[in-house]
């Protein structure tokens, strides 16, 4: 197996996610004894927290361009950033070293694709659910993604900052986010997609009036794709 390096820290609970279920891929594919090749840098989160300026997004930039630098000389034939809104960066820290990133819009954007979903809704921190360089990323893939309500931006950006990357899991967080994805349902969506890793916690994807595509397993499981090809 290949061994692949993971930005993680971002936060701790993420982190924790992608590495079981990075590992449930590879031993479903392989044997129960068998787990995953991984380096893992886990980056002290506080400096990364809620990034809203450009300048707070340029020393973003360079954390992870000196991360992904230290797992490439450790041996990481290719990289994932364990965080949605992280990959705001992606094209800096891409350019910057010679292995490949594995970009998590682009995993669930072909699994919309192949499930042939035309209108989605994204749900995930403000920025990927209002910024261009995530949305581009999935609408390349030929599905539609409807706007964003500014109520609901505000709401999923509170819990997900507030609750749930600090660990906290609420049941007045489960019936907001069951709340949105009925309301999406009911004016025209086809699909959601969770692209936050903690959102997880209070969703869950199977027991919704609407399919489900959570970036964190599209994205784990591109990722122990490429550990086990050949």
């Amino acid at each position: 197996m290949r061994k692949l390096g993971l930005i993680g820290g971002m936060s701790w609970v993420s982190t924790r996610a992608y590495y079981e279920r990075i590992n449930r891929h590879i031993q479903q594919a392989r044997s129960t004894r068998d787990s995953a090749p991984l380096l893992i840098e886990s980056l002290e989160y506080a400096p990364l927290y809620a990034v809203r300026e450009e300048e707070e997004w340029d020393r973003a930039a360079a954390t992870l361009i000196d991360s992904a630098r230290r797992l490439e000389s450790a041996g990481a034939g290719a990289i994932v950033i364990a965080a949605n809104s992280m990959h705001r960066v992606y094209d800096r820290v891409a350019e910057a070293i010679g292995v490949d990133i594995i970009h998590i819009a682009d995993t669930v954007g072909e699994a919309l694709a192949e499930a042939k979903i035309e209108d989605a809704v994204l749900i995930g921190t403000r920025n990927v659910m209002t910024e261009s360089f995530f949305r581009q990323r999935i609408v390349k893939h030929g599905v539609n993604l409807i706007a964003p309500e500014e109520d609901d931006v505000e709401m999923v950006d509170s819990i997900i900052f507030k609750e749930l990357m600090l660990g906290k899991v609420t049941r007045d967080a489960e019936r907001a986010l069951k709340t949105i994805i009925t309301r999406k349902e009911q004016r025209g969506a086809d699909a959601i997609v969770l692209a936050c890793t903690e959102l997880g916690l209070v969703v869950d994807t199977d027991a919704n009036v609407l399919p489900v595509f959570d970036t964190t397993d599209t994205h784990c499981r591109a990722a122990a794709e490429w550990i086990l090809a050949e």
